[in-house]
């Protein structure tokens, strides 16, 4: 190991960027990870922490800038952890993504002759969330704070809009913090688990502009709650559904598994490729529409469906993925352990009027069995597993199961690149798509069609 000392300053040039978007600069081959670096730059840096094989340190200046360098729009960006790369060009974060998988593939897990697609991006890469979860705290001197964390804590950096939020949800946002202040509502307090209001979570219907705006208390009831939604509803119209989930438990986890509606209906509506969904407060639904739809359309592409084809859809939710299918095969079957899940996917099957759809809640592994015990032979398997990946044993269930195709749709590429390497010696990978669906952000959706060989 090199002589690199903490708290010294160096003069270097950045090589690389890691998959966080961190900066690579060397010292006689030991790398040094800087935040908001980037490649071809010559930085000054500070060493703020040093490992045996690695260390971390703080851009001080740009002393030669990248061409792909740009003035990030957002006035936050430097506090705030939501974002990470809007110092980045929108084309170069494209690129930056495609390499991602590029390495992970065809470098980690040589399979140098899989071909890689360019990263699908947005026209316009800002205002695309349909759903925000703020946290809710308060200063030293009372005053309610509503905004996101800071890099790499759980501080709340006060704010008034957040660039990819869509516009209502800023509006709502900033006459929430108001009604907060004004009606002396207790904000929560994570260390001490006391204060009464955690989280504002706002969903968005990304065409019909429905929104349902949840307050997620540490109680059982929002004080002054007429009064606020009588303000929210008149200021607001688009909203059409007010509701309390409650949370009472010391943890991480923004929502609690209990609700009631305050106002308005259960849910809010949006479609996705002209189907209609339903979406209540503690359904998952896709964050960023126009993104998803060119994702599905591209599993659906990889299905390569005729109308005579059986389609499995594991981890199928609330049947996203799975009714995008559904005009184009024989028959799909969807299962998912959350039986919520399964309670919405069957109505959304029934209110778009398919009826060429079977869903069943439970372990995947164990319902496909079930089926094919009872003569279910799928064509093709789509899996949208959660960052985690498939579980193991899914993974052998799936082998058994021998599809033609499987369509592996997953939001982190690194336990993708994992779970197909279980399937190498009866799968080949044909090809993989990255797609943006979180501009400015390090992470990567990918769509990769495997064959059976």
């Amino acid at each position: 190991m090199p002589i690199v000392e903490k708290n010294e300053t160096y003069i270097g040039r950045v090589v690389d960027l890691t998959h966080e978007g961190h900066g690579v600069v060397k010292i006689d081959r030991y790398p040094i990870f800087v935040p908001q670096a980037l490649t071809d730059e010559t930085i000054r840096y500070k060493v703020i922490k040093v490992n045996k094989k690695y260390g971390f340190g703080k851009l001080v200046d740009v002393i030669e800038e990248s061409e792909n360098r740009v003035t990030p729009p957002c006035d936050y960006y430097q506090k705030c952890g939501g974002c990470q790369l809007q110092h980045l060009s929108y084309e170069a974060q494209l690129e930056m993504k495609r390499e991602q998988v590029v390495n992970l593939f065809h470098r980690k897990g040589k399979m140098t002759d899989v071909p890689i697609h360019p990263t699908v991006g947005m026209a316009e890469p800002w205002h695309y969330r349909n759903k925000t979860q703020i946290p809710v705290g308060a200063t030293k001197e009372g005053a309610v704070q509503m905004g996101f964390y800071r890099q790499r804590s759980h501080d709340i950096i006060d704010m008034d809009e957040c660039l990819i939020q869509d516009d209502i949800q800023n509006q709502i946002m900033r006459e929430i913090k108001q009604l907060v202040q004004q009606y002396g509502i207790s904000t929560y307090n994570e260390q001490r688990h006391q204060g009464l209001l955690r989280h504002i979570v706002i969903r968005l219907g990304h065409f019909t502009n429905e929104v349902m705006v949840i307050f997620v208390v540490n109680g059982k009831k929002l004080p002054h709650a007429d009064a606020i939604v009588e303000t929210l509803t008149q200021t607001f119209p688009a909203i059409k559904s007010i509701k309390v989930n409650v949370h009472r438990e010391k943890s991480n986890v923004i929502m609690g598994t209990t609700s009631h509606t305050l106002y308005g209906k259960d849910y809010i509506e949006d479609t996705l490729n002209d189907i209609h969904f339903e979406i209540s407060d503690l359904s998952f639904y896709q964050i960023n529409v126009t993104q998803t739809q060119k994702l599905y359309n591209i599993a659906v592409d990889y299905a390569q469906l005729t109308g005579n084809e059986v389609v499995l859809d594991a981890y199928c939710g609330i049947g996203t993925i799975a009714l995008s299918m559904t005009d184009k095969a024989k028959h799909v079957y969807g299962v998912e352990v959350v039986p919520e899940a399964i309670e919405d996917a069957k109505r959304n099957a029934e209110n778009n009027g398919y009826d060429n759809t079977t869903f069943v809640a439970g372990p995947a592994e164990k319902v496909i069995l079930d089926w094919q015990r009872a003569g279910i032979q799928p064509d093709v398997v789509t899996v949208d597993p959660p960052r985690k990946g498939c579980d193991p044993t899914f993974i052998e269930t799936l082998k058994a199961l021998a599809p033609e195709r499987i369509v592996y749709v997953s939001c982190n590429p690194s336990t993708q690149l994992r779970d197909i390497q279980l399937l190498e010696d009866q799968y080949r990978v044909v090809e993989i798509t990255p797609v943006d669906m979180f501009p400015h952000t390090t992470h990567v959706e990918t769509v990769a069609l495997l064959e059976r060989r």
